[in-house]
C-alpha cells in the first residue's frame, strides 16, 4: 500500500512539498481554507494563487476538512505561518496516529512565548507523539521546488532512530535531504535568515552596493551563531544548508518576501502599506520582533535585529540607524562569533 501523507496548509511551500511526495506516488492530501485553492487543485492541478502556472501531480488532492487531511496518515507535514503553528497543531493535536511522522516546514519564532516551531509543537502535541516531531529546512524557494530544480535541505530530529526514514520520504532525485541531530541550530537558521533578508532588502532599495550587503550577510552570520550558542545549539549549523545555505538565498534572490519587503522599505514605503498589499506572508516581520525580546532576554548582543526593530516596529529614521550601525565600538573578528 502507498504511504499516506497529509499537508496542512496550501501555500506555496505547502503546495510544493505536497507536490514532491505526490510524485513519489504517495497518497497525498492537502489541506486549505480558500475554496478557490481547493477547486482549483482537484479540477484544474494548479494552485492559481500561490504557485500559478505550476502543474501538479493530478493525484494530489486538496480538502477542507482537516481531519481528512490528517487522520490515519503516516506522515504530516505543517507548513502554516510560523505565528498561526500553535492553532493548526491544537486542530490536530488529537487526530494524528501515534507513530506518524510529524514533519514542520514552518519557519520562524513564536511572538510572546519565543519559542521556536519544534518547541510549540512539543507543547501542542501528546507526548505519544514527541519522538516523531521533526525539522525541514534549507534554501528552498517553494516555486523552483515545484519546477523541479535541484533543491537541497536539511531535516533534523532528536529522534536518529526514524530520522533516515524521514530523509528519505522527501528525498529524490531532485530534491537531496541531509539530516541533523541539532534541532535548536536548524530552526534558528531558517527562522532568523527572514530578518537579515529585510535588512539587506533596505541596503538594495536605498541603493547602498553590494559591499554593504556583503558585509551585513557576513555579520548576520555571526549573530545568528551569537543566539544559537546561547540556546544550546550547534553554531556549525549555521554553516550548514539551514544557516548560510537558506540566508544567501533570501538575501540574494528575487523569489524572497522578505527581501522585497526591505527593498519597498528602502524605497521609502510604510511597513504596514507594504504588508496589506501582499498575498503571502513575509515571515521576518514577526520574527524580527520574537529575535529582538529572545536577544534581550537570553543577553546576547543582536546589533542588525535591534536595528530593524527600530525600524520596523519603532519608526526609526533609517539613514540614522544605518549611521549608529557603523559607528559601535571596534571589535575582533572572530571573537565576535562567539561572543558579543
Amino acid at each position: 500500500m502507498s504511504l499516506k501523507a497529509g499537508v496542512v496548509s496550501a501555500g506555496s511551500w505547502g503546495t510544493a512539498l505536497a507536490a514532491l511526495l505526490a510524485g513519489k506516488k504517495y497518497d497525498v492530501s492537502i489541506w486549505a481554507r480558500e475554496n478557490e485553492i481547493i477547486k482549483s487543485i482537484n479540477e484544474e492541478s494548479e494552485n492559481k494563487i500561490f504557485l500559478p502556472g505550476i502543474k501538479l501531480p493530478e493525484t494530489l488532492k486538496a480538502t477542507e476538512d482537516i481531519s481528512q487531511a490528517v487522520h490515519s496518515k503516516d506522515l504530516v507535514v505543517i507548513a502554516t505561518p510560523a505565528q498561526h503553528l500553535r492553532e493548526s497543531l491544537r486542530q490536530i493535536a488529537f487526530l494524528v496516529s501515534p507513530g506518524t511522522y510529524i514533519v514542520l516546514a514552518s519557519k520562524g519564532i513564536e511572538k510572546g512565548t519565543l519559542k521556536t516551531m519544534h518547541q510549540v509543537a512539543e507543547e501542542m502535541l501528546p507526548p505519544v507523539l514527541h519522538r516523531n516531531i521533526f525539522v525541514i529546512s534549507g534554501p528552498t524557494f517553494a516555486r523552483e521546488l515545484a519546477q523541479k530544480v535541484p533543491t537541497c535541505a536539511v531535516v533534523a530530529g532528536h529522534n536518529s532512530d526514524n530520522m533516515g526514514a524521514v530523509q528519505s520520504l522527501f528525498n529524490t532525485d531532485y530534491m537531496r535531504i541531509y539530516r541533523s541531530a541539532d534541532v535548536t541550530g536548524v530552526e534558528l537558521g531558517g527562522a532568523l535568515k527572514n530578518i537579515y533578508a529585510i535588512a539587506v532588502g533596505i541596503l538594495e532599495g536605498m541603493e547602498l552596493g553590494k559591499n554593504a550587503q556583503a558585509a551585513l550577510i557576513t555579520r548576520s552570520i555571526a549573530e545568528m551563531s551569537r543566539l544559537v550558542i546561547s540556546m544550546g545549539g550547534n553554531p556549525m549549523t549555521i554553516s550548514g544548508l539551514s544557516g548560510i545555505g537558506d540566508l544567501v538565498l533570501t538575501c540574494t534572490g528575487n523569489l524572497s518576501r522578505n527581501r522585497q519587503v526591505g527593498i519597498r522599505l528602502g524605497k521609502g514605503e510604510k511597513i504596514d502599506d507594504i504588508l496589506k498589499s501582499m498575498i503571502m506572508v513575509a515571515e521576518g516581520v514577526p520574527t524580527t520582533a520574537s529575535a529582538y525580546d529572545l536577544s534581550k532576554k537570553s543577553g546576547v548582543e543582536m546589533p542588525v535585529v535591534e536595528t530593524l526593530y527600530g525600524l520596523i516596529y519603532e519608526n526609526a529614521d533609517i539613514n540614522s540607524s544605518i549611521k549608529k550601525l557603523m559607528s559601535r565600538s571596534l571589535k575582533d573578528e572572530l571573537e565576535t562569533y562567539g561572543g558579543n
